[in-house]
């Protein structure tokens, strides 16, 4: 792992979590995703929530998906609260704050979510829950599940705000792409219903559309630590299942992530 504590106050960070993507669908097109995969491949790692609003309570608690194996050893936290008593491996970056978004502004960051799903839209109390550990939250319309260029759509808005953000300006960034999370049957022409075959199609999508925003990150003064993962899969009727907030494995087996730009 990454020593957390030299990319902490040096490095742009930039997490995304490509919502709803399962692992498999993730591997399946690893050759079809030249900005997400083309400096390695996907980890396969177990998500601490089944839906949204729980993963991201999780992630921004410092709590990413795990290795998905029983070394546990493995199992090295990025970030950790400080003085809960646990034993923290040396790499890992210790915040005294109640979240990793509050430490890394007290580290100088400049905090910004772009948000993507239904709770990340602030238009009701729960839906500002996530957003509001941020100094700066957007969500549009065309942010969401519903617009199938609404990956192009959060690019296009974060862009702006890189414009107006100084180069040598400490960067906390943010995403949430809606564009996997269903409906996505219409990245497929002609389809009717979601399936691994339109949320394949829907990640290719995503992919190319993110490729504006790593170039601008790469043309900030600082280099960029990336986060990208899943924070959970969805069911397409293995063993009769549907959708998720479940447990099942399509569900909590999620693609992870972690690259310098």
């Amino acid at each position: 792992m990454p020593d957390m504590n030299t990319i902490v106050g040096s490095h742009d960070i930039l997490m995304i979590t490509l919502d709803t993507l399962r692992y498999d669908v993730a591997k399946l097109e690893e050759q079809h995703c030249p900005n997400l995969c083309g400096s390695g491949s996907w980890e396969k790692r177990h998500t601490p929530g089944s839906f949204t609003y729980a993963a991201h309570h999780a992630f921004f608690g410092g709590f990413m998906p795990t290795p998905a194996n029983t070394d546990k050893a493995s199992h090295i936290r990025l970030f950790h609260s400080r003085n809960t008593g646990l034993k923290t491996h040396p790499h890992t970056w210790l915040f005294d704050t109640p979240d990793i978004v509050s430490g890394f502004a007290a580290e100088g960051y400049r905090t910004i979510c772009i948000g993507g799903v239904i709770f990340f839209t602030k238009k009701n109390a729960l839906a500002k829950v996530l957003p509001g550990y941020f100094q700066q939250s957007y969500w549009r319309m065309n942010f969401g599940v519903t617009n199938p260029r609404s990956t192009e759509n959060q690019v296009n808005h974060a862009l702006k705000l890189l414009d107006q953000t100084a180069p040598d300006e400490k960067l906390f960034l943010f995403m949430n792409v809606s564009a996997i999370h269903g409906p996505n049957h219409y990245y497929v022409e002609g389809a009717r219903a979601d399936s691994v075959e339109s949320q394949r199609a829907a990640l290719r999508y995503v992919d190319k559309a993110l490729g504006p925003l790593f170039e601008a990150m790469r043309g900030r003064e600082r280099p960029t630590f990336c986060l990208v993962f899943s924070d959970h899969g969805t069911a397409y009727g293995e063993d009769g299942y549907h959708g998720h907030r479940l447990a099942h494995d399509v569900v909590w087996t999620v693609p992870y992530r972690e690259f310098i730009l």
